[in-house]
């Protein structure tokens, strides 16, 4: 496989933040700064119950989840720690993935999949093991399928 990067990371896509009750997120993050909620997502399977909050507009855009567990005692801990993890753009998933996975980096179980607002999704499990060393130095990372319209927005700064 060759060394050069397959993929672009074009900006951020999301924080996510975690908490006990997401009612309190809401509660800063909508009510006191003024984002606005654009939808919600639920998973049993993901343990996470979240609203999805968003800064700034258009492809530039950036989602703020605000996650609570649906139940605080199994996993993934998606309140623990609050900063739960990042999502960086990426204008080919597809090639990210299998780049990064022969170079060493270890993903979360789950593979590529849909995620909470539509896009197609993986995740940098936050470290690397015996097999697949290199992980995110302890920050889950989610690499996110970028629309052709948010690929479009950044290549016109470029």
């Amino acid at each position: 496989m060759s060394d050069a990067r397959p993929f672009r990371v074009l900006g951020l896509q999301q924080v996510a933040v975690g908490g006990p009750d997401k009612a309190s997120l809401r509660h800063l993050w909508s009510d006191l700064l003024g984002l606005p909620i654009s939808g919600s997502f639920r998973s049993e399977r993901e343990n996470v119950d979240e609203d999805i909050a968003v800064a700034g507009r258009g492809p530039f855009a950036v989602e703020v989840d605000l996650m609570q567990p649906v139940d605080p005692d199994k996993k993934p801990r998606v309140h623990d720690p609050a900063l739960n993890h990042l999502g960086l753009w990426v204008d080919d998933l597809p090639a990210a993935v299998a780049w990064l996975a022969a170079k060493g980096v270890r993903f979360t179980p789950g593979g590529v999949r849909r995620g909470a607002a539509g896009h197609d999704v993986c995740f940098i499990h936050p470290k690397g093991d015996a097999t697949t060393p290199l992980g995110g130095q302890g920050v889950l990372i989610e690499l996110v399928q970028a629309p052709p319209a948010v690929v479009a927005a950044f290549d016109a700064l470029a």
